[in-house]
């Protein structure tokens, strides 16, 4: 008659030992859970933001090689790839303007551009800096229409930015006698301007021609 009392006790004692024992264990898994998703998003974080720096990097050097093909195609005797001697032209370090003569050809040139990259609409358009023949800052806009068409208009100032417009700043540098005698090395670098993300993207590359 006397141990029903005990039994009853002691039941309770490890009902109650379990109940608390379930708790830590339901806080451990809570913990554990938290960690992992917290690990997760954070590699998701680390993955959209090398994916979207490898895009930029990309567009970066597509730029590039557009810009050394544009000059590769000048005269050697014109004043935008002109150089005397050992000396150099154009700087990738600020945005510069210098007055070049070729025989009796005298020209301000510029060795920096803008360009804007959107992709509104559809369609993916392109607008780049430069000069008419006036000397005077043009903005030529070419855009490449879904249906396979391609429009260009020149303007006189920036079209509005679109809501994914890339702006992009290209400065070259041109090097008489480099890397041997006789011939010139150009160099681009390209920058992104506007701040789509935490860490700069620029990209450089060169090219040697008579």
């Amino acid at each position: 008659m006397r141990s029903q009392p005990m039994e009853t006790s002691q039941s309770r004692r490890k009902c109650r030992v379990q109940r608390g024992f379930t708790l830590i264990e339901t806080i451990v898994a809570i913990a554990v859970l938290t960690i992992g998703l917290v690990g997760a998003a954070a590699l998701m974080t680390q993955m959209l933001s090398n994916s979207g720096r490898s895009r930029y990097m990309s567009i970066a050097a597509m730029l590039a090689t557009e810009k050394l093909e544009d000059l590769n195609r000048f005269p050697a005797s014109d004043p935008a790839i002109a150089v005397v001697g050992g000396a150099t032209a154009g700087s990738l370090a600020a945005d510069i303007s210098q007055s070049v003569t070729v025989g009796a050809n005298t020209e301000t040139v510029d060795y920096f551009d803008v360009v804007q990259l959107s992709s509104g609409n559809g369609g993916i358009s392109e607008t780049s800096s430069g000069k008419d023949a006036a000397g005077n800052m043009v903005f030529t806009t070419i855009t490449h229409q879904p249906d396979g068409t391609v429009v260009s208009t020149v303007g006189g100032a920036l079209p509005p930015l679109a809501q994914d417009t890339l702006i992009f700043n290209r400065r070259w540098v041109i090097e008489g006698d480099q890397p041997a005698p006789g011939v010139r090395r150009v160099t681009v670098l390209v920058t992104l301007k506007n701040p789509v993300l935490s860490q700069s993207v620029t990209f450089q590359n060169s090219m040697v021609r008579p």
